[in-house]
């Protein structure tokens, strides 16, 4: 795949609950547009694909960046590129792991209000937990969900 600014890859962990039901590690995005939005306001960490770099490389990095620790020394695979229905593209690998927390997030500085000429500073993720895939489903921006059912179809097959 070619590297564009509208290439971004990420990390999507994933375990079992004692209940055995799927989890996955998303992070809710930061900043007072997602403030008090549930749905369609949660993300895989995940971030641009620099000039040059490989994705995986690039999901390492924005994993750290914006959960505040390494992303865990595991297997992962690569379940795809996703496509948003604005063109970008997400690139997502998938681990297994059991224990994650969010400790500190990399802060972003933008103009807020758009054309207000005022800055706000925030985390890129303002928290991040587990949840099952089904409510993962219903949080997720749209263009990454289609990366939970390529993870279901992957440990369908293990």
């Amino acid at each position: 795949m070619s590297v564009s600014e509208d290439h971004s890859a990420g990390i999507l962990l994933y375990r079992l609950s004692p209940a055995d039901t799927l989890e996955v590690f998303i992070g809710h995005m930061g900043g007072p547009f997602w403030a008090y939005k549930q749905s369609a306001a949660w993300s895989i960490p995940k971030g641009l694909v620099e000039p040059g770099e490989d994705p995986f490389g690039t999901a390492l990095r924005e994993f750290s960046e914006e959960i505040g620790r390494p992303a865990p020394d595991i297997a992962y695979a690569n379940l795809g590129d996703f496509r948003y229905t604005s063109g970008k593209i997400v690139t997502v690998f998938a681990g297994a792991h059991d224990e994650m927390e969010q400790l500190s997030s990399t802060p972003v500085t933008v103009e807020w209000p758009r054309g207000s000429g005022t800055s706000v500073t925030f985390p890129e993720l303002d928290r991040a937990e587990w949840c099952s895939v089904e409510i993962a489903r219903g949080r997720l921006v749209r263009g990454q969900v289609p990366a939970l059912a390529a993870l279901e179809a992957l440990l369908a097959r293990s």
